[in-house]
């Protein structure tokens, strides 16, 4: 069984691999418990320092608590902050008031990274999610190359030989075990989607977050018998019944609970498969 030494130098690997490989990599930071141990760990691979932009990309949604939180972090940490908008589709009235999460999701979200991908060139995007989070994400790799559309699936076409298909993978092969990632991608890759959470589960987060003591937003802790599991946009996220206001007693109440982290984001459970169409145009 994997220790939080193993987990936290295999992700550090991952982080340094970013560095040396891409020339502009920037990391996705939604104020999570997930994106926050990244954040850490990035510090921890560079000495104290954040070497790449943080970006946040804010759908204006958010619980006030977030915000508070990411000017604080930002500010005490000393990091390169960049918020980003998708300032089109705010205009014309995109919003859960009057529209699905899935719109919102799309536009606010996945739109708002593309442009925020293209304004900035960003040739690698490292993002905190991991593999038992959701159904979904357990299809990623480490290295998930994007076309121009943000699918995680490229592919280009080749000559065709007798007996083959007319198209291959250019998601490379990863041999993780043994610490090898495809970092080197052909024409028709926008950028790399890097995951260095992957191997990671949510009680491996909160065990760490223990450990080193990392700042967490208060919504994680439980007031008048409720707390928020997963972070998200404050219309379409709900709060589950506790009584763990620290983290040691969240890591007991995890040890004990059978229900699913995400059960209280409703863009995960609005229409069938939500999530998989998220995903397949470019969701975080």
């Amino acid at each position: 069984m994997a220790t939080l030494k193993d987990l936290e130098e295999k992700s550090i690997f991952i982080i340094r691999e970013v560095y040396s490989r891409f020339k502009k990599p920037a990391i996705l930071w939604s104020i999570g418990k997930d994106s926050t141990t990244l954040l850490w760990l990035i510090r921890k691979a560079f000495y104290g320092e954040i070497p790449f932009p943080v970006v946040h990309i804010d759908t204006t949604f958010k619980f006030p608590e977030m915000y508070a939180m990411r000017d604080r972090l930002a500010k005490g940490w000393g990091f390169n902050l960049i918020v980003e908008k998708n300032e089109d589709a705010l205009e014309r009235g995109i919003g859960y008031s009057t529209h699905d999460a899935f719109t919102c999701c799309d536009e606010l979200k996945t739109k708002a990274l593309k442009k925020a991908v293209e304004k900035h060139g960003f040739d690698a995007v490292l993002v905190g999610i991991r593999r038992d989070e959701h159904g979904i994400r357990n299809k990623e790799r480490y290295f998930s190359p994007r076309d121009s559309n943000f699918g995680w699936n490229v592919v280009k076409e080749k000559e065709i030989k007798e007996g083959d298909s007319n198209f291959v993978s250019l998601q490379d092969a990863e041999l993780d075990g043994f610490g090898v990632y495809a970092t080197e991608f052909t024409e028709g890759t926008s950028h790399v989607r890097v995951h260095p959470l992957l191997h990671w589960t949510e009680l491996d987060i909160w065990e760490y977050a223990l450990q080193e003591k990392l700042p967490i937003c208060s919504l994680y802790f439980a007031k008048d018998g409720q707390r928020y599991r997963s972070l998200g946009c404050q219309p379409i996220t709900e709060p589950i019944s506790s009584q763990a206001d620290t983290v040691e007693k969240i890591i007991e109440e995890l040890k004990q609970s059978k229900s699913k982290e995400r059960d209280g984001r409703r863009q995960d459970k609005e229409t069938e498969h939500m999530m998989q169409k998220l995903r397949s145009l470019g969701y975080m």
